[in-house]
């Protein structure tokens, strides 16, 4: 019989291995590995390409309540097609609990808003803002069992950030269920103090927000999450880690044993505080949290990502146009920083950032990028074998590299639903030229090819036993 596809000539890299190899398709799933495989149905080229795992990003919001009058750029059509254009095969976007909302109504909306717009696979984080005892005792162990494995906590925001008691709680029911728990590390309190302050003497520019949540404040939130962890006996992923005394708590714990893993991001490693510091409300389009930070951060990001204190590079894409009063420059963000949308886009740009300045450049190696772009993903959120890796009986989610084209990043090679990206006019060397998505192609040498509604709901069935097997 023959095959569906056959991806030919290429150099294959998984996180363990790289060799040269053919890869054969049926049905959806990788069937076959190695040479002279036969006939297939279309043959693809990959002379002179890396064939590597699709991407996953396991830190993206789509279609996110962001408050009154405010509008996230992308919904789940925008946003995945985006996610494709960036060689990205699953993303796991996050499904929002506002106070007084039930998880299965939210969850309900969430899959409505996704139903038919997906062009790559996703499965959803939960967000707990309301842990009320209908919610942990019922709610969550229910939905951790129907395969909603991972969910986030926040330690700040206005209507978000749940005290230390509501932590542990909702820690509690994590280790019971299995769960997966992401920490949103940034003290409430002192930025609260801080802003407050800057505004009273008139410091209100988009600058001011990195000025609002030094490096202390998330250190010292780190510190605390680490700390309650502990006392539970709860695996935690503390994500976007910024700074270099962030990373250091999290390194410092998993020496003694515990069970806690970090994630960063590109903002951390290209961008800096000084972005946020341009004319009128320029500034605003960097403004995300934590804030970018300064040159020796960025290097303590890369050596997290080098020496395994991260397990994961994500996007935390978290879109919102610049030119529109439902996005950075709504009038409210021209009066303080406070009220500046919190995020930017980034879904499409991460894999590109990575392999340019760690592979290239010869910070990680190719392996290390397929791990920390695919395959830790996949372990620690419950979804490999299937994703995140090259083997027999994996969906064929492949995409295939050119790791010697030269781009310089341009918003209209994006594809998103925003209006700009903060790594506009940076030079890239690797580029991912074709994206495939269980043996469909979605992207082509930059031309969407594949219908939206392909990408599927991913269905975990089953806790991850035990999410730090990630770890190298």
């Amino acid at each position: 019989m023959p095959f569906d596809t056959i991806i030919r000539g290429g150099t294959v890299a998984t996180a363990a291995d790289t060799f040269a190899c053919d890869v054969a398709i049926r049905d959806g799933r990788i069937v076959a590995l190695g040479h002279d495989l036969g006939a297939a149905d279309t043959i693809i080229d990959a002379t002179d390409r890396l064939v590597l795992p699709g991407g996953i990003d396991s830190h993206v919001h789509f279609a996110q309540p962001s408050g009154d009058g405010i509008v996230m750029a992308d919904g789940f059509a925008t946003g995945t097609r985006s996610a494709a254009f960036g060689g990205n095969t699953t993303v796991l976007p996050f499904c929002l609990q506002e106070k007084g909302q039930t998880l299965r109504e939210a969850l309900r909306n969430y899959h409505a808003k996704a139903e038919g717009e997906c062009h790559v696979d996703v499965a959803f984080h939960l967000i707990v803002t309301d842990p009320t005892e209908q919610v942990l005792g019922q709610e969550l162990p229910a939905l951790v069992q129907d395969g909603y494995t991972s969910l986030k906590v926040f330690m700040t925001y206005e209507g978000m950030a749940l005290s230390d008691g509501e932590l542990l709680e909702t820690m509690a029911v994590a280790r019971e269920t299995g769960a997966v728990l992401m920490v949103h590390a940034e003290n409430f309190d002192a930025i609260r103090f801080l802003t407050d302050r800057l505004e009273r003497a008139g410091n209100t520019a988009p600058r001011f927000h990195a000025t609002s949540r030094p490096i202390p404040v998330e250190r010292e939130a780190t510190h605390r999450a680490i700390s309650l962890s502990e006392l539970i006996d709860v695996p935690i992923m503390i994500v976007h880690v910024s700074n270099r005394g962030a990373m250091e708590e999290i390194r410092r714990a998993r020496q003694r044993g515990l069970n806690v893993m970090g994630e960063t991001c590109p903002q951390y490693l290209v961008l800096t505080e000084k972005d946020l510091d341009q004319l009128n409300m320029e500034g605003a389009k960097y403004v995300c949290s934590p804030p970018p930070r300064d040159v020796d951060s960025q290097q303590a990001c890369w050596e997290g990502l080098q020496q395994n204190v991260f397990s994961v590079f994500s996007s935390d894409h978290c879109p919102f146009r610049y030119d529109d009063p439902q996005g950075k420059l709504t009038p409210k963000g021209r009066t303080s920083f406070r009220w500046v949308p919190n995020g930017i886009p980034g879904v499409a740009t991460r894999l590109p950032i990575l392999f340019s300045e760690g592979v290239v450049k010869g910070r990680i190696d190719l392996n290390a990028f397929v791990a920390l772009t695919a395959t830790n993903h996949a372990k620690i959120y419950g979804l490999y074998p299937r994703k995140g890796t090259i083997a027999v009986g994996s969906d064929a989610d492949i995409a295939l590299w050119d790791p010697k084209r030269k781009v310089t990043i341009r918003h209209d090679l994006i594809h998103d639903d925003s209006d700009y990206t903060p790594y506009e006019g940076l030079d890239v060397t690797g580029w991912p030229v074709l994206t495939m998505v269980r043996g469909r192609v979605v992207v082509d040498d930059g031309v969407l090819v594949g219908a939206k509604g392909h990408g599927a709901y991913l269905q975990r069935t089953q806790p991850p036993a035990h999410p730090g097997a990630a770890q190298p």
